[in-house]
């Protein structure tokens, strides 16, 4: 490489491709089922330590950890989906189509 090349290519913005972006996807998508799995764990364990008889409930925990886990539900749903288009997007390993490029997914 000369150094015009270099210099030419330190002055333009590297292309970010969306295909780069599926690694991440997916390593988001592992962290949130981990925590979905965790918070799953939460639920169970709460209502199972609930003692009608003593009195004992846990209504708002239980309540805000099956809001959370509707949450995680949706994050994890969004990224896959989001994955999903872009392999669809692809025309071969090598690039993108030229919908993808422009920015359009679908």
């Amino acid at each position: 490489m000369t150094h015009a090349d270099e210099s030419r290519s330190a002055s333009e913005p590297v292309e970010k491709r969306l295909s780069d972006d599926i690694p991440t996807l997916e390593a988001e998508v592992a962290r949130l089922s981990l925590e979905r799995e965790k918070t799953m764990r939460l639920i169970r364990e709460l209502r199972e330590s609930e003692d009608p008889q003593n009195g004992v409930f846990h209504p708002a925990e239980i309540f805000e950890a099956q809001q959370l886990k509707l949450r995680l539900d949706v994050d994890i749903k969004f990224r896959t989906n989001k994955i999903n288009r872009i392999r669809l997007g692809m025309q071969d390993e090598a690039g993108v189509s030229s919908g993808v490029k422009s920015g359009f997914l679908f």
